[in-house]
């Protein structure tokens, strides 16, 4: 990577000497909370996107696993900005992550120090550029999306993320581009990495936080997006399997996806096969409100 430091625990380090004991309570037990955050070249200058709302949701994150984060909301604002204004990066992706450090290896993390740190990187389509034209074939994964009564699944935990890595990979074994996992009792969840929406009939359907998904930020961008625009969108929807193959459009919306059409779901042809009309509109909207050629909702952006 084209970038030369990290702020980790308060300093900014070289990208290079910016690491921790291999005996971190967070590499052991998966004991860290973590945020994804763009930051866009707008026609204003670069601008964080929705930082306070991704701040809030790592604060809360930390919450269930009774982690303090040392340093306040304005502190890691801070902390960001100077990051990419020593950069000079103008558009990228921004990883604050805390975690449980180094000192006692009990499955208790109390006898362990938080650390924090923040990465900043260039970081294109996550699902590759031609994605968000053509769209991405995807799988039902056979790994299920743990339930909220296992653990807390609205909070973005590192160590969650292995049940990501498992139905992400089995996708790409077997030639689609991601997966997309559903939840204990059978039903439409999420991907790896991203939340779902489905059109129907001229309506928008998404999973509602009890199938078990992560409360997306972007989602909640989509679904007021799409209800500025007049739709009806169902955000507590319960979708199941085979109402995947009869939508008529189906994409992905996250950080890293931003607004992603799919294509086809176990090699069944999704509507036309392309990105949808609603989907296309949506997405339109979406990337017209980060690059600022749509000035609603200023309260939504931090300037550089």
């Amino acid at each position: 990577m084209d970038v030369e430091t990290i702020w980790q625990d308060g300093t900014f380090v070289d990208w290079e000497d910016a690491t921790v004991h291999v005996l971190v309570h967070g590499l052991h037990y998966g004991s860290g909370v973590f945020e994804g955050v763009r930051c866009y070249d707008t026609e204003s200058g670069p601008a964080l996107f929705r930082w306070e709302e991704h701040l809030n949701r790592l604060y809360q994150s930390a919450q269930p696993y009774d982690m303090e984060i040392p340093y306040s909301r304005a502190e890691l604002t801070e902390a960001t900005i100077e990051l990419l204004r020593r950069e000079e990066l103008r558009s990228c992706y921004i990883r604050p992550i805390a975690f449980y450090g180094y000192g006692s290896l009990g499955v208790s993390p109390k006898e362990n120090p938080v650390n924090v740190a923040i990465a900043a990187w260039p970081w294109g389509a996550y699902l590759g550029e031609e994605a968000l034209q053509n769209g991405v074939e995807v799988m039902i994964s056979s790994w299920r999306k743990h339930h909220s009564s296992q653990i807390p699944t609205n909070a973005k935990t590192t160590g969650l993320y292995v049940n990501s890595i498992l139905a992400g990979e089995e996708a790409r074994r077997n030639g689609y581009t991601e997966a997309i996992v559903l939840n204990k009792s059978g039903e439409v969840a999420e991907g790896p990495g991203e939340n779902l929406f489905m059109i129907r009939d001229g309506e928008i359907y998404t999973p509602g936080l009890a199938e078990s998904i992560l409360d997306g930020i972007t989602r909640s961008t989509v679904i007021e997006l799409a209800r500025e625009r007049g739709y009806t969108v169902h955000e507590r929807a319960t979708i199941s399997r085979g109402e995947l193959n009869t939508a008529d459009e189906l994409f992905f919306s996250g950080t890293a996806a931003e607004v992603t059409p799919i294509r086809k779901v176990d090699n069944v042809e999704i509507g036309s096969g392309s990105r949808g009309p609603i989907t296309e509109e949506l997405q339109q909207a979406f990337f017209d409100l980060v690059a600022r050629r749509d000035e609603s909702h200023e309260e939504w952006f931090r300037y550089i």
